[in-house]
This record gives C-alpha cells, structure tokens and sequence, in this order.
C-alpha cells in the first residue's frame, strides 16, 4: 500500500495519500511495525526528499564498510511502513491545508505521534532518521504564523514573492563589513604576518558570475602570500555558507560525515588559509575562463608548492588542495585526449 501512497503524492492527488496513510497510521500494530518495510529502491524516483535520503543511507554505509571496516548490518534502502505513511500524511497536510495544518501543529499533534510511533519500534533503519528530521521540518514550515497571516499568505502565489534582490544586497553588505573588518586586521596585525584583504571579496565575485574579476583578486593574492609564513584564515561555519562555493561546502560535510566531532577537536577543520581559498579561486576560474593547458600546468606548480610547505595539522587546506589538484589534473587529461 505504501508504493501507492507515495504514487498518489508524488502524482498531487494529496487527499487520496492522506486517506490512505490515514488508514495505515490506524491499523497498523506498531509492535511488528519493524518487520514491515518500504522498499525504497521500489518507488518512483520522483521526490528529492527520498531520493536524497536512499543517497545518503547508502554513502552512509559505504563509510561504514570502507572507511570503518564495519561490517553491514542491515539492509540499507528501506523504511519502516509506519513511519513512510506519517511522513506523507504530515507532507501532504502541509501542502494541502496550510491553515489548517498549523492549527494542528500548535497543539504538538504531529511531534507526539511521531514519538508513539518511535519508542514502539525495535529499531530504526538510518533512512527512518532521516524521515524523522524531514517529518519535523515539514511541521516546522507552517508553525511560526498566527493562523490568520498564514491564511492570508497561502494565497499569494509565490513567483510574488522574489527575495532574490534582498538576498543580493544582504549578501552584498556583509562582504563590505567583512572587507572593512579585514582593513582593520591589516591596519593593527600586519606586524605579525602578510595578510590579503580582498580575499571575501574575490569569493563573493566568483559566487555572483564574475570570474575574471575573482581571477584578478585571486592572482594577487597568491602572489602575495604563496611564500608568506602566517596568514589570515576564512572561517567555513554555517553563517559563511551564503558566500561559500558549493563543492566546498560539499568537501567540509564530508568531513563531518566521516567525524561528526572533527570541527570541535581543531580549528585547522574549520579554516581555510587565504592562500588556499585563493589558488581553489584562482584554479576555478581558469577552468570557468577556459585557459590555456600551460596557464594550468603553472597553477598546477603553485598548488605543489603549497602543499609541500601547509603543516600537515591543517586539514581542510590539505583536502582544499587535493580537490583543486583532481580539477586540474581531470581537465588536463580530458583535453590531451581530446
């Protein structure tokens, strides 16, 4: 039944999901409830949600079997059928009646019966984790709002609500502060080491389309600092992400895949060196600008360079190079190929 209920959703025929979730939720005896799965590999690949949470369940394991030497334990693409069917239940109430929804929402109905149905299974399989979180996300998007402003809201369509030229200039205006504080760095620190202070706004050039002006910023500050002993460090925590290359982004929550701990244990798992962040730059908009094999080769040299003289304790400058090292190397041998 549940290949149904996620057919019905993916389809848009909410009511039909909700009535038979509904009908599961009911009737479903939650003590055998962990002998009755979803075979996740068995529904239409249609929702980014499970799509993502089958991709992850299984990096997931493939860290266990091969990083960890742990042996696999269970199969990994499934879900509980009970928690499938209330994770669609809350998915399609949000979507069809918002208002409603967050009635309901006030008085905790959703987060209680998600417990029922948690402390009545033996065990939970990892893509049911995963449900859990996305089930108290879907709850959380309507909860905040007196229901009158949410009613009110629900009709406004949302092409009406563009935010794109107030997340530009938000964006814009902390790179200006961020600039100014680096000024002020400089101004106070420069005694102790090279600093650079446009790094922030090399990267916020690249992230907005502007490559050559990104390379231009780059360059110089590699020149500045490729032989430099101390520098100033970009901080990779959650309220730098806005300004943050997607692939880094990517590489820094591996690392927290591979050790949820990692960022607490050392700063050098959290900080990128200017000089690190700027040759990752400088290599990416030579690859988005098309340059020549040779101006490659030489930022292949540079990115060498530096990690022969980056102390091995610098971790997330070491896996900076190394991915910035395969960009190169993948683009020089697809063009000696072709």
């Amino acid at each position: 039944m549940s290949t149904w209920q996620f057919f019905y959703w993916t389809t848009g025929e909410y009511q039909t999901a909700v009535d038979h979730c509904a009908l599961v939720m009911k009737l479903q005896d939650h003590s055998k409830c962990s002998t009755h799965v979803v075979q996740g590999d068995l529904l239409p690949k249609s929702s980014d949600d499970i799509n993502v949470g089958l991709g992850l369940a299984v990096f997931y394991q493939y860290i266990q079997t091969t990083a960890l030497n742990q042996q696999q334990t269970q199969y990994i693409s499934v879900f509980t059928t009970e928690l499938f069917a209330h994770y669609l239940y809350v998915r399609c109430l949000s979507v069809m009646e918002c208002c409603q929804f967050t009635q309901m929402l006030l008085t905790d109905v959703v987060q209680q019966h998600t417990k029922n149905i948690v402390d009545q299974i033996d065990q939970l399989f990892i893509a049911d984790v995963l449900l859990i979180k996305w089930t108290t996300v879907s709850k959380r998007k309507c909860h905040y709002k007196p229901l009158s402003e949410q009613c009110q809201n629900s009709i406004i369509n949302d092409t009406e609500l563009d935010t794109s030229a107030l997340v530009q200039l938000l964006q814009q205006s902390a790179v200006e502060h961020l600039t100014t504080y680096r000024q002020l760095q400089m101004q106070r620190f420069s005694s102790l080491g090279t600093f650079v202070t446009t790094d922030i706004e090399a990267l916020y050039a690249y992230k907005r389309g502007d490559y050559q002006r990104c390379l231009q910023l780059s360059t110089w500050n590699r020149c500045t600092l490729l032989f430099a002993d101390e520098m100033l460090d970009v901080s990779t925590f959650p309220m730098f992400i806005q300004l943050l290359d997607d692939d880094i982004v990517s590489l820094t929550a591996l690392t927290l895949i591979v050790d949820p701990m990692c960022r607490s244990k050392s700063k050098y798992n959290v900080l990128i060196s200017q000089l690190i962040l700027s040759l990752y730059l400088m290599t990416q908009c030579q690859l988005k600008l098309r340059h020549s094999l040779t101006s490659l080769a030489l930022t292949l040299e540079y990115i060498e360079l530096a990690q022969s003289e980056v102390p091995a304790m610098c971790t997330l400058d070491h896996l900076t190079l190394k991915l910035t090292e395969r960009r190169v190397m993948i683009y020089l041998l697809e063009k000696m190929q072709s």
